[in-house]
C-alpha cells in the first residue's frame, strides 16, 4: 500500500513540476514579448510640467511676454541715458515675477 502511495505521490509531484516548468516558460516568453513590443513602440517625449495643470495658461504666458517686451521697448525709447535704460530693464526683469504672482494667483 505504501509503495502505491509513494508511486502516486511521485507521479503527482512530477506532474506538478511539469506544470510549474510550463508556467515559467510561458511567463518568460510573455516577458520577452513585452520587452520587444515596448522597444518597438514609439513613445512621445515626456512633456509633463510636474503638475496636473500648468500654473499659467498659454494666453497668460503670451500676455506676460508681450507686456514685458512692450515695457522694455518703451523704456528704451523714452530714456536716453544708457544707465537708466539698463537699470529700468533690470527692474522690469526682477519685479515682473512678483507682480505676476500678485496679479494672477488669485484663485
Amino acid at each position: 500500500m505504501s509503495k502505491e502511495r509513494a508511486a502516486r505521490r511521485a507521479a503527482r509531484q512530477a506532474e506538478q513540476e511539469r506544470d510549474r516548468a510550463a508556467r515559467e516558460r510561458r511567463a518568460t516568453r510573455r516577458a520577452a514579448r513585452r520587452r520587444v513590443v515596448r522597444r518597438l513602440t514609439p513613445r512621445l517625449p515626456d512633456r509633463r510640467t510636474g503638475r496636473l495643470y500648468p500654473r499659467r495658461t498659454r494666453t497668460q504666458r503670451t500676455a506676460i511676454a508681450v507686456v514685458a517686451v512692450v515695457v522694455v521697448v518703451l523704456i528704451w525709447l523714452n530714456f536716453s541715458d544708457l544707465a537708466t535704460r539698463i537699470a529700468l530693464t533690470a527692474l522690469v526683469a526682477l519685479a515682473s515675477p512678483a507682480l505676476i504672482v500678485l496679479t494672477l494667483d488669485r484663485r
